[in-house]
C-alpha cells in the first residue's frame, strides 16, 4: 500500500495554472479547491489521502476499496476521506463532472458540533457512493458550478459561502442515500456501532512499524468500558456474527490487501496484524482461506 498522498502530491498529479491557491491554508482556515473532471490516468494510485474529496462522477468506472469493488455505471457522488484507502479505475467513454477537495481545518470552522469524521458517507466501514437520477445530477451540477464561480470571485466572504455550498452537497447526499444501519434504535445497536467503528479505526496498516492495539473481544470490551459477555451478546444480536468473527474477518481483509498492494515480507505483515510469530499468521490465513499467504500473493 502506498504512503498517504499529500496535497502537494495531489497537485503534482493535477497541475493547474493558478499556483497561489495550492497552499495548505489557502482559505485562511484550511484548504479548499474545486475542479472540473477531465480525462485522467486509467487508474489512480491505491492509497489514503490527507484531505477529503467529494466527486460528482459522470462517466463509467469502478471504485476499488480494500475489501470490495463498486461498479459505477450511472452518475454518482463519491465521498473520499483520509481514513479510507481507495482508487478509481476509468471505464469506457467520456469522463466529466466536478470534484472538490478540502481539509478538516476548512470544514471544522463550520462543523464544530458534528466532526467531519462522523459524517456517515465519510466514515470508515460505511457506504461512500450515492447514485443519482437526472434531476439530482442537474441540481448538484449547479451547486458545483457555483462553487467554481465563487473560487474565482473577489467576494470577501467567499470561503464561508463555499462552506455552505459544501454542506449542501453533503446533506443532499444524505437525503438521497438509503437509510443507514446507524438509524437502528437501542443500546445493542449503539454498542455494536461503536465496536465496529473502533475496529475499523485501526485500519489500514500504513507502515511495517504500525501494529494493531485491539486484537481480541476482551480488548474491545475494555476500550468500550463494558463486560465482554455484554459486547458479545449485543454484536451477535445485531449482526448474526460474533465479536471474534468480525475481528478475524477484518484482519483477514487487511492481510489480503497488504499481500496484494505492498511488497512487505510475510513477517512484516504478520507483525503489523498483531501476530507474535509469522507461523501463527500463516496458520490463521490457511484456516480462513485454505491457502498460505505466499500462495495468495503469488496468485495476484
Amino acid at each position: 500500500m502506498q504512503a498517504i498522498e499529500t496535497l502537494e502530491q495531489f497537485y503534482q498529479r493535477h497541475p493547474v495554472d493558478n499556483q497561489k491557491v495550492f497552499s495548505e491554508n489557502n482559505t485562511g482556515q484550511g484548504h479548499f479547491n474545486v475542479f472540473l473532471r477531465r480525462p485522467c490516468q486509467r487508474r489512480t494510485p491505491f492509497s489514503r489521502r490527507d484531505f477529503y474529496k467529494i466527486t460528482l462522477v459522470i462517466g463509467q468506472g469502478k471504485m476499488h476499496y480494500i475489501d470490495k469493488e463498486i461498479e459505477v455505471n450511472q452518475p454518482a457522488l463519491v465521498f473520499s476521506s483520509p481514513s479510507v484507502p481507495a482508487s478509481w479505475e476509468c471505464g469506457p467513454g467520456p469522463q466529466t463532472g466536478w470534484f472538490c477537495i478540502f481539509t478538516q481545518g476548512f470544514i471544522d470552522s463550520y462543523e464544530q458540533k458534528s466532526p467531519i469524521q462522523d459524517f456517515p458517507l465519510f466514515k470508515a466501514g460505511g457506504s461512500h457512493i450515492v447514485f443519482l437520477n437526472d434531476s439530482e445530477v442537474s441540481f448538484l451540477s449547479a451547486v458545483l458550478k457555483k462553487m467554481m464561480q465563487e473560487m474565482d470571485s473577489d467576494y470577501p466572504g467567499k470561503y464561508d459561502l463555499l462552506r455552505s455550498y459544501l454542506k449542501i452537497l453533503m446533506h443532499e447526499a444524505l437525503k438521497i442515500a438509503p437509510a443507514s444501519s446507524e438509524n437502528l434504535a437501542g443500546a445493542a445497536a449503539r454498542l455494536t456501532s461503536q465496536f465496529l467503528e473502533l475496529l475499523e479505526r485501526q485500519f489500514p496498516i500504513d507502515s511495517p512499524g504500525q501494529h494493531l492495539k485491539l486484537k481480541t473481544a476482551n480488548d474491545f470490551a475494555g476500550s468500550l468500558a463494558v463486560h465482554t459477555n455484554h459486547l458479545n451478546r449485543s454484536v451477535k444480536e445485531m449482526t448474526g456474527l460474533t465479536t471474534s468473527q468480525h475481528i478475524s474477518g477484518r484482519i483477514l481483509k487487511e492481510a489480503q490487501a497488504l499481500l496484494k498492494h505492498t511488497d512487505w515480507s510475510i513477517a512484516q505483515i504478520a507483525s503489523g496484524l498483531g501476530f507474535e510469530e509469522p507461523a501463527y499468521f500463516t496458520n490463521f490465513f490457511k484456516k480462513h482461506t485454505s491457502s498460505s499467504p505466499g500462495m495468495a500473493r503469488s496468485a495476484v
